[in-house]
């Protein structure tokens, strides 16, 4: 069953702690990308809307202390914006001087805590700082799906003090994208999983051999299964460690009669940079490392999802992040982008990341914000920061 909504609740004259996921890319203090930010606007809006006070909170990046360059004053300030009022940032997520600031919000208007990992008691869910974390609060929404996988104070540990909770708009967008990939989806059902690691996946595939009809893997984790079907792949990077696992699966897909698709020919170089020794082979040499699909891979990946009506698609297909081994995820993703009558998601993290700012890019059925919380999700597991919703 889905989480309540929050648009379920009476929430006129109450002070609302919204957890949001604006851990969003900076260069210096200037955001890169407010996608994360804008994805959640719908949910801030209606409840200032309703006559309510938001209180906003966030993690930003891994601080191991307080660092000014973590601070969240860029998003407070992008918000400032978007709201059309002034975002208030709070010195603190905790404190007497927080608290204030709290008490103070006007109904109809919004305030931002500073980096909740500034405390290292948000990642333990310790119990004292959830208590904090919820004083002065009447209801909890939780909007953030991208930490919805981590058992913390802000997504957990608040929920043991704040009884009146709900799900924002974009934790329930992308709770039901993931759902019609995942419970009863139309068929045929091609899943394309790339990335660097097969440790990565391997409850996600387990999963997908039970559903999908294909599964169509490309990035590094393709050489680990390629070496581990006997064929050479030169200086490609493979988990040794995991050619019995990825022999296993390709044996598991056989007998469920999933077709599990490999790349056939790769575009290689000396070593992962741009290079003249580029070049489009079918047999890997032993001095070349693969990089990207080739164009024939290419094409049958795209003749495969062309006849299906459900794509799930998590990790790219190269390495994206140089132009000339990003040919592969950009082609396949424009062709699946521009299907017609196709339920598509892309599951957040790097693969949302590479078809960022392309003109197709608003093609997809959905596009998650989330990484690990896709991944976990497609895996079957029980998500701790949507679990807590329940009342």
């Amino acid at each position: 069953m889905p989480p309540v909504a929050v648009t379920s609740l009476d929430l006129r004259g109450k002070k609302v702690l919204v957890r949001c996921d604006f851990n969003v890319p900076l260069e210096g203090m200037k955001i890169a990308d407010p996608a994360r930010i804008d994805a959640s606007l719908d949910t801030i809006r209606y409840i200032l809307g309703q006559g309510a006070a938001a209180v906003l909170c966030s993690h930003l990046g891994r601080p191991k202390e307080r660092t000014p360059e973590l601070s969240l004053k860029p998003v407070a300030e992008y918000l400032s914006g978007a709201l059309g009022h002034k975002v208030a940032l709070a010195p603190d997520s905790i404190g007497d001087t927080t608290g204030r600031m709290v008490a103070d919000l006007a109904l109809g208007s919004a305030m931002l805590l500073e980096n909740l990992r500034f405390h290292r008691e948000e990642e333990a869910n310790d119990r004292d700082f959830s208590h904090e974390l919820a004083r002065g609060k009447q209801v909890y929404i939780n909007d953030a799906f991208g930490t919805a996988h981590r058992a913390h104070a802000s997504t957990v540990g608040v929920t043991r003090f704040i009884s009146e909770r709900a799900a924002g708009m974009l934790m329930l967008r992308e709770l039901e994208a993931l759902r019609a990939v995942t419970e009863n989806p139309a068929h045929p059902y091609v899943a394309i999983l790339g990335g660097a690691k097969v440790s990565d996946k391997i409850g996600v595939i387990r999963n997908l051999l039970i559903k999908a009809d294909a599964i169509l893997i490309g990035g590094a984790m393709a050489y680990t299964f390629l070496k581990a079907g006997g064929t050479p792949v030169g200086r490609s990077r493979v988990e040794e460690d995991k050619l019995e696992l990825a022999r296993e699966l390709m044996a598991e897909a056989a007998r469920r009669n999933v077709a599990l698709m490999l790349p056939s020919d790769h575009v290689v170089a000396p070593e992962p940079a741009a290079g003249p020794e580029i070049e489009v082979v079918r047999q890997i040499p032993v001095d070349r490392m693969g990089l990207d699909i080739g164009p024939a891979t290419l094409a049958r990946y795209i003749e495969c999802v062309a006849g299906a009506k459900t794509i799930i698609w998590n990790g790219p297909l190269g390495l994206f992040e140089i132009p000339e081994f990003a040919q592969g995820t950009l082609k396949l993703g424009e062709a699946i982008a521009n299907l017609h009558g196709v339920m598509s998601v892309i599951g957040g993290g790097d693969t949302a990341a590479a078809i960022a700012g392309q003109p197709w890019a608003g093609g997809f059925s959905h596009v998650s914000t989330g990484g690990g919380a896709t991944l976990e999700y497609l895996e079957g597991l029980e998500l701790p920061g949507v679990k807590a919703l329940d009342v």
